[in-house]
């Protein structure tokens, strides 16, 4: 072991902690090449006081199950199927937890983040394939961000969607201003955007007033009927967990120094757990939210033919004009907001997530206004073509489209997660006990299987 972090206290299988210590850390670096720096000190005591200053990586990665792509899907499974799909939220946010909570866990006991280790243990040419498959990941995660940001423009201001496209650019430079506040600041900027559009979504719900007797069935009582049933409920499965959420989730709780001890690095992975399955329980109930506002609105009695006709084919911009029509033009406004929150903090985790990808598979350094640059210019060149020639219309399908490749994508992701949580050599004391290694393949393999399916 080699690096001025590591000291003799260090258990034995913290074998890879303390590389490119040598770097500099200048503005233009990201966070993780200045973790001396940055990190954010938890103090050496036992107490519950510590977990506030665990708090904010999971609510970074919570973003990804609440983004724009996942807005689209949660409509059309609550226009088409009512509640009867609510079940599915319920499994694949406990499935999600599980595998968020592995992902926060090696990073804390390895002290490197997912895509180091896949350049470490892997051969040149997988390592290689791995960083195409990660980085168009978050390519197409991008996409249903700037997309969805387009169509929430449109909303609030009648801005065209093509336009909407080219002002999603802009982030790259909020993104920057942001940075230089540090990861605290950005944490609690992206809570706030959460708890905005968790707030937009109760209101949304005291506006629908969906039967709550039919909500708990459907969260409790699985059930599949109809043809499409089976389709849209294997999307809505394979849209929860995100590829590149697994890279940021690992790379991101490396923003504390958590103490080198046993009992350190035990409180750090629980504490992890806890605020991990807070931040996503959120994401679940604007989840659920989303799908019974939906399922009201669709099954109301006084519904017109063209907002009938709507809810048979929902997509993010017809979901405007058929709350406005049906609940008001305020619903409008607030659905507008929240998808407008969505659309930019994911576009935040979304860069945070390139940058950590890039690093740790090539060990390369990119400064962020040009990574955030790269990344975004890839997403806005297809997201505008189609917008000009197919109008929102087919930027909603670009939307499913981005989806299909994320969950194409996740083995390639989950199953090296799976094998290094596995590894006694990395993990030491802290590997997945012989239940959660269980538990956690059948989750992967179930997961793999039905996004092949799909």
């Amino acid at each position: 072991m080699s690096g001025p972090r590591q000291g003799s206290s260090q258990p034995q299988f913290m074998t890879s902690v303390g590389q490119n210590n040598n770097v500099s850390n200048g503005p233009g670096t990201p966070l993780i090449d200045s973790i001396d720096v940055d990190q954010i000190v938890i103090p050496e005591k036992n107490s519950w006081k510590n977990l506030f200053s665990y708090i904010g990586p999971g609510f970074l990665v919570s973003i990804a199950y609440i983004d724009p792509g996942n807005f689209e899907t949660d409509l059309q499974a609550g226009a088409q199927y009512k509640y009867e799909l609510l079940w599915i939220i319920l499994i694949a946010s406990c499935a999600a937890l599980v595998i968020q909570s592995l992902a926060a866990s090696l990073g804390v006991v390895t002290g490197k983040h997912l895509a180091e280790h896949c350049r470490a243990e892997y051969p040149k040419v997988t390592n290689f394939i791995l960083w195409i498959l990660a980085e168009l990941a978050v390519v197409a995660c991008d996409i249903p961000e700037v997309i969805g940001t387009a169509f929430a423009l449109n909303m609030l201001f009648k801005i065209p969607i093509w336009c909407g496209v080219l002002i999603t650019g802009l982030s790259t430079l909020m993104l920057l201003f942001l940075q230089q506040y540090g990861v605290r600041k950005l944490e609690f900027l992206i809570a706030f955007l959460v708890f905005l559009i968790a707030t937009c979504f109760l209101v949304e719900l005291g506006y629908s007033k969906p039967n709550s007797s039919e909500v708990v069935r459907g969260l409790f009582v699985p059930e599949i009927k109809g043809d499409g049933a089976t389709g849209l409920a294997i999307s809505l499965l394979g849209a929860m967990v995100m590829p590149h959420n697994l890279f940021l989730h690992s790379a991101l709780v490396l923003s504390r120094k958590v103490p080198r001890s046993v009992h350190g690095i035990k409180e750090a992975c629980r504490f992890y757990m806890i605020e991990s399955a807070f931040a996503l329980t959120v994401a679940f109930l604007i989840n659920i939210s989303i799908i019974s506002v939906s399922g009201a609105v669709c099954s109301a009695d006084n519904l017109n033919p063209e907002d009938r006709m709507n809810c048979n084919d929902l997509d993010l911009n017809k979901a405007s004009f058929l709350l406005k029509n049906v609940l008001g033009n305020w619903s409008s406004k607030v659905f507008a907001i929240a998808l407008l929150a969505s659309g930019q903090s994911s576009t935040i985790t979304g860069t945070y997530a390139g940058q950590y990808v890039m690093q740790g598979f090539l060990d390369l350094r990119m400064t962020p206004w040009l990574r955030n640059l790269l990344t975004r210019s890839l997403a806005i060149v297809p997201s505008l073509i189609v917008s000009l020639i197919g109008g929102s219309s087919a930027a909603g399908k670009l939307i499913i489209i981005a989806s299909m490749i994320l969950s194409f994508e996740l083995p390639f992701a989950l199953v090296p997660l799976l094998k290094f949580t596995s590894s006694k050599t990395k993990m030491g004391p802290h590997t997945n006990s012989r239940f959660i290694a269980v538990l956690t393949w059948a989750i992967g393999s179930f997961i793999m299987v039905i996004n092949i399916y799909f």
